[in-house]
């Protein structure tokens, strides 16, 4: 009877949240894909845009710079995130404290951190100096050394993770409030230890904030952009990157378009991976 008097409600409440995907994400992803297969006299569609991207000498080594940084970047940031959600939710001396500290980091731009990881690693940076301070090194380490993609890879990294850690850790620290003391007094009860009580209560009901953290920060890391083009330049280039340059250098808004596509693309296709593995035991009995 109470759900029968609801009546429209609940889809008016809803209306508002379907209008803002509807106009700021539908509209504009089907735009994309539209002039992504647009002719190039703009009278039909055509394929052209698309076999002119999968031909660009930088696209077999952007799609795999994106993937690779999306490998490397989602696992270390959860874990971490992970580690600090358990600490400030264990309500230690100064929780608060440690709370702040981690979530600074929000406050500032994708481009500023990666400027300022840049002042870390550069050859007359904060890193060398500290290393020759101590009498570590006597000359100084090019961390970004373009011959060697690899250490590049890492700083942008070891950026993205300080940046970006901090929005996973918020929504997991909100899902492990949300899990009731008494299961885990329960555990305590019989006897579980730390990781049992992790591996055998917390993270089971954690699932609904691990599938949405491990969403986002899988859409944003495809998205990277400034960090790696504030501390590798145009020596690592990835698919955002691509977007950019055939959009502003190359003034061909259509491959620009089929790079965004792709990227979205990418991230439907992670959203879609991680609702399918990452399910609660409701969602698979229903």
């Amino acid at each position: 009877m109470g759900r029968r008097r609801l009546g429209w409600a609940p889809y008016l409440l809803v209306l508002p949240s379907l209008a803002f995907l509807a106009v700021f994400f539908a509209v504009p992803m089907f735009q994309a894909f539209g002039l992504a297969l647009q002719a190039p006299d703009g009278s039909g569609y055509s394929l052209d845009a698309v076999r002119r991207m999968l031909g660009d000498v930088a696209f077999t080594r952007a799609l795999a710079i994106t993937l690779l940084l999306v490998v490397a970047i989602v696992p270390f940031q959860f874990l971490l995130a992970l580690g600090m959600a358990m600490v400030i939710n264990a309500r230690l001396k100064g929780a608060d404290l440690w709370l702040y500290v981690f979530a600074l980091p929000l406050g500032i731009s994708e481009l500023a951190a990666g400027i300022v990881w840049f002042s870390v690693f550069t050859e007359q940076g904060w890193l060398n100096s500290v290393l020759e301070q101590l009498g570590l090194t006597h000359q100084s380490i090019v961390f970004l050394d373009y011959q060697r993609p690899w250490l590049v890879l890492g700083t942008i990294v070891l950026a993205e993770a300080w940046r970006a850690t901090a929005i996973i850790m918020v929504i997991l620290v909100s899902g492990l409030q949300g899990i009731p003391r008494d299961y885990l007094e329960a555990a305590d009860v019989f006897g579980a230890g730390v990781w049992q009580r992790l591996r055998h209560v917390v993270l089971p009901l954690l699932k609904p904030s691990i599938r949405v953290a491990l969403i986002l920060r899988t859409i944003l890391a495809l998205q990277v952009f400034a960090t790696v083009l504030a501390l590798a330049g145009s020596g690592t280039t990835v698919l955002a990157n691509e977007a950019y340059r055939w959009y502003y250098r190359l003034r061909d808004p259509r491959v620009a378009a089929a790079y965004a596509s792709l990227i979205l693309l990418l991230s439907l296709v992670a959203t879609v991976t991680y609702l399918t593995l990452i399910r609660t035991d409701e969602e698979r009995l229903a």
